[in-house]
């Protein structure tokens, strides 16, 4: 196997969000980088006017020394047993970006190969942004089977690629990337947040509110807290609300998350540990997604949407703001945005 100083030959397979970044970060780090990727397929045309190299995942997986698995993570067990398994050199790397498949045996990787993984804690847009202006978004970074005793060494310099390592890149396992990952997504993030919304904009519309007004209130200056957040963590949220917020929040604050919430947080992770969450998602994503597909449309159609769009629409400044770019619904929202920034292959 190729030592890292050497700059392995990686090929990416996926080209969405997040292998879009890789690829494009890699290459002006100086790799040498193929994308793998279904003849026809929808990414294949962008990835080509990217001025890639482009082939089928197959061709792609048995010319590298490393591959890099940037596809959703319920495609990715068929991937590796149809595609990966069969055609990718003895002792190479795999990559992957988040631990899911690996951690819940859905792939388990032949004995021969470096198994690691490397996960920006942002999304694809947001890794390539921040390279190309000199910095990097902060990465973990784990190793699961290491057969040439040189697989951290590869995760590093993968890392450094991507520019996750102008950062501070953290050591992880797959099982802690995963579960921290997946409760993040789902009590915090994504699921939390998203509920804690619609239930503030229907309480204050019950009670005869206007609905434009309580938009503003309970979603769109929640960005404004956020940022907050993301600056300086609740040190600076405390700085720049005044003392009537600071009061309203440390005396109400725990009426809303109370120990009820801690104990249904707690439930959540428990049903991620024991694979509970894995097992029910694999089953409706085999199924068909009916149960996914109605639960999303009712997020879809959920009235704050209707208010949104309409009070969007007179927002100007959203149209010339730096957009993500489109991802599938997946694990990874950031990640949450996580993770989930990835395309089919």
């Amino acid at each position: 196997m190729t030592t890292p100083s050497s700059r392995p030959r990686i090929a990416i397979v996926g080209y969405g969000s997040q292998g879009r970044a890789h690829a494009l970060n890699l290459r002006d780090s100086g790799f040498d980088v193929t994308i793998g990727l279904r003849p026809g397929g929808p990414t294949e045309i962008k990835a080509k006017a990217d001025g890639f190299t482009v082939k089928t995942p197959a061709e792609a997986v048995a010319g590298a020394e490393l591959v890099a698995v940037l596809t959703p993570d319920m495609v990715q067990a068929q991937l590796y047993t149809d595609v990966i398994e069969p055609n990718i050199a003895q002792g190479a790397c795999l990559l992957f970006a988040h631990g899911f498949n690996v951690h819940y045996g859905q792939i388990t990787p032949r004995a021969d190969l470096d198994v690691v993984l490397v996960a920006p804690k942002g999304p694809g847009a947001l890794v390539r942004r921040e390279y190309e202006i000199g910095r990097g978004v902060p990465s973990v970074y784990a190793v699961y089977q290491d057969k040439s005793g040189k697989a951290e060494q590869f995760a590093l310099t993968y890392c450094g690629g991507i520019g996750g390592a102008r950062q501070n890149a953290i050591k992880t396992t797959f099982k802690e990337e995963t579960e921290t990952d997946l409760f993040g997504e789902q009590a915090v993030l994504c699921g939390g947040a998203t509920k804690l919304v619609q239930a503030g904009w229907e309480t204050l519309v019950e009670a005869g509110y206007q609905p434009e007004v309580a938009y503003y209130e309970c979603l769109h200056e929640l960005k404004l807290i956020v940022d907050l957040f993301y600056e300086g963590g609740i040190t600076r949220m405390h700085e720049f609300i005044s003392e009537t917020a600071q009061y309203g929040a440390l005396t109400r604050g725990p009426y809303i998350v109370d120990e009820h919430t801690k104990a249904q947080m707690k439930k959540v992770l428990t049903e991620i540990q024991d694979g509970t969450f894995a097992r029910q998602w694999i089953a409706e994503y085999k199924a068909g997604n009916a149960n996914y597909k109605a639960m999303k449309q009712a997020d879809l159609d959920h009235p704050i949407e209707a208010t949104g769009k309409k009070l969007r629409a007179a927002m100007a400044w959203l149209s010339t703001a730096p957009q993500p770019s489109a991802q599938p619904a997946s694990s990874t929202a950031a990640n949450a945005a996580a993770k989930t920034e990835q395309a089919a292959a």
